[in-house]
């Protein structure tokens, strides 16, 4: 006998989404800062043990992160991650087939407040990244500082994230067997801080690191452009010279992390709070672009891989712009 459930009505589909968007919002903002305190808060207690057999697991699993990490596929395919993609909504779109035999270097763009389009799209199996690419593993770059943190390190290795360190990206670009895709915010924390509705602002023009990697492993580069990740937050004012600015970037190079004042609207009303609009974002898969394995990659060679890679990702914004309501006057800036 078949058993049919009734479809959830509207009201309830729109809390069940923001309150996905809450637990993904607070498990970037306090998440790390709860794992920490609870695990010296557990040293004095009766449960003292549970820290004590994390912490001796902790330094035998040490290199786990740099090795490809852990994914768990029931978390990244947790209808959690359906409801995040819902209240968007997030959609990843393919313009050109990834052969699995071959492992491939994508360059995202751009970083946005909160990474929400990388992270739903290579993280989780909300948007269909398996279905889209059949044959290819998808892993995210972080900042190594997260993997540092006891449970959250756990926590994001199961959906792919893996440390930003050339010896974890050459670990999984270096696979013979291929299939491997290993996803780079290029413009990382510092272009969060440009991160705002309508911006098309990218930190690229002297970010080559990613392009030198390509190089020496003889790895294909993706270009991805996001549309709409800019518009979830509204950012409070800091044009560089401001003394907002200078702090940001003071506290960056200590930190290792921006700090972006951001705001949007709140759980039960729409005028402020932490939680992203409800703003469309559309992923774009762009072609890959061949490149020619060299182990020591000249600073010409570099450039001119570079220079083609940012042509191509501006003629993939320019040839998807108009179907995602950007102006038609508005163009990449690359700085």
């Amino acid at each position: 006998m078949k058993v049919e459930f009734a479809p959830l009505s509207l009201p309830l589909q729109r809390r069940l989404q923001t309150a996905a968007v809450v637990q993904w919002v607070f498990s970037f903002l306090a998440l790390a800062q709860c794992c920490i305190a609870a695990f010296i808060a557990l040293f004095f207690t009766r449960f003292w043990l549970v820290s004590a057999l994390y912490a001796a697991w902790w330094f035998l699993d040490r290199e786990k992160p740099r090795k490809g990490g852990r994914r768990i596929h029931v978390l990244r395919k947790s209808i959690v991650w359906r409801y995040m993609r819902d209240y968007f909504p997030i959609t990843l779109v393919k313009t050109a087939e990834l052969d699995p035999r071959q492992n491939y270097l994508v360059g995202f763009h751009p970083h946005g407040v909160l990474a929400a389009g990388a992270f739903l799209n290579f993280c989780t199996e909300a948007s269909g990244f398996s279905t889209l690419f059949p044959g290819i593993t998808p892993h995210l770059m972080m900042l190594s500082l997260w993997f540092r943190i006891p449970f959250f390190r756990d926590y994001v290795m199961s959906g792919g994230l893996v440390p930003s360190d050339k010896e974890s990206a050459s670990y999984v670009l270096q696979k013979p067997e291929g299939g491997n895709l290993l996803a780079i915010i290029v413009g990382g924390a510092q272009e969060a801080l440009d991160a705002r509705p309508g911006s098309c602002t990218l930190l690229l023009k002297n970010r080559k690191g990613f392009v030198r990697l390509a190089i020496e492993h003889g790895t294909p580069l993706v270009p991805v452009f996001s549309f709409g990740d800019n518009d979830l937050y509204e950012q409070v004012r800091n044009p560089k010279g401001s003394w907002l600015r200078w702090l940001q970037h003071r506290l960056q190079q200590i930190m290792g992390i921006s700090l972006p004042l951001f705001h949007a609207r709140g759980i039960f009303q729409y005028s402020f709070g932490l939680i992203p609009y409800r703003r469309p974002i559309f992923t774009v898969v762009g072609k890959p672009i061949p490149v020619q394995k060299k182990h020591s990659p000249s600073k010409e060679e570099v450039d001119q891989v570079h220079e083609k890679y940012l042509n191509e990702l501006t003629k993939l914004f320019e040839e998807h712009k108009a179907k995602y309501n950007i102006p038609e006057d508005r163009h990449l800036q690359f700085i």
